[in-house]
């Protein structure tokens, strides 16, 4: 049988919580540093969970779930008092990965009981639907699932976990990160570990307000972990500096005006990952922009004792 993601491998990341390898993608659904630790660092941090309260209603939706830790870490992290009312949804396209986790005791152990049963019911049946809230499961192409969500449904969070642009263009296109901007609530944030050009071009175009994620933790010092977007609230503009997050550098500014900046097109949105590139690769070659080789020469003479700068 083929699956989509390929025959998957175990990983035992720094913190030594459980990661997965995807042998089709030939990537890991984690950063070497920690599985547990980026999802709390990248996703849950930057969302300031305290922002909601038991008045409020927190909509959240989790693209690629995977083994369920951004979406469990964020549960976990609700405040215990006046916790928000949970609206979830999850977009994932191969259940194994979600089966290998609840087999593995330690990732079980993880949890409080009441996100276990939620993670288990997923799996089980895919969805949950208890006093705090209610969950959805989508199984399948995020490109055509996305469209199953309830128009009426203003999001608050987006977590955005797929596989790298350059292994996975289709979920990094020009018009899925649009149609997912265009989902945000007023003030409402996505969140993804992805710093690359031609992403960070597309979610600026959708009118997204951009920062820079900090490094976590033991992980190596580089320019940038991740981009936090946000679709702009005029009373309440989002702060330069928050938890884990910075305004973009100058160096990052000029990223987004070299040719890494082409976005992955996918006009349908049932296009595959070679022709996407391929696509991407004859707008680059053709357009004006400055060489993305020419700009990462130029920092790396302006700071030498940095990391070099990643050209994607």
């Amino acid at each position: 049988m083929n699956h989509p993601l390929g025959q998957l491998r175990a990983l035992e990341t720094a913190d030594g919580s459980l990661s997965l390898h995807s042998d089709h993608f030939d990537e890991a659904f984690h950063s070497s540093a920690g599985a547990l630790e980026e999802a709390e660092a990248k996703f849950v941090r930057p969302a300031e969970l305290k922002r909601f309260s038991q008045a409020s209603e927190l909509k959240l939706l989790d693209v690629c779930f995977g083994l369920g830790y951004n979406s469990a870490a964020l549960m976990r992290a609700l405040p215990q008092i006046s916790t928000p009312k949970l609206q979830w949804w999850g977009l994932e396209v191969d259940q194994r990965p979600l089966e290998w986790a609840l087999n593995h005791q330690p990732f079980c152990d993880l949890w409080p009981n009441a996100v276990l049963q939620r993670l288990e019911q997923l799996h089980q049946s895919g969805g949950w639907n208890d006093c705090g809230g209610q969950g959805t499961m989508l199984w399948g192409d995020a490109r055509q699932n996305l469209k199953a969500l309830p128009c009426s449904s203003q999001l608050d969070l987006i977590l955005l976990d797929a596989f790298s642009p350059g292994r996975c263009p289709q979920l990094w296109s020009e018009e899925f990160l649009g149609a997912l901007a265009s989902r945000l609530a007023p003030g409402g944030r996505l969140v993804t570990y992805c710093r690359a050009a031609a992403v960070r071009s597309s979610l600026r175009r959708a009118g997204l307000t951009l920062r820079s994620m900090l490094p976590i933790t033991g992980q190596r010092i580089e320019w940038s972990s991740g981009t936090l977007a946000v679709n702009p609230l005029a009373t309440a503009p989002l702060a330069a500096e928050g938890p884990g997050w910075t305004s973009l550098s100058a160096m990052e500014e000029e990223h987004l005006n070299t040719r890494a900046s082409v976005p992955y097109r996918d006009p349908m949105g049932i296009d595959e990952a070679k022709i996407i590139q391929q696509r991407r690769e004859r707008e680059q070659q053709s357009c004006d922009l400055e060489s993305t080789s020419a700009w990462q020469r130029r920092w790396l003479m302006h700071k030498p004792h940095k990391h070099a700068p990643n050209m994607t």
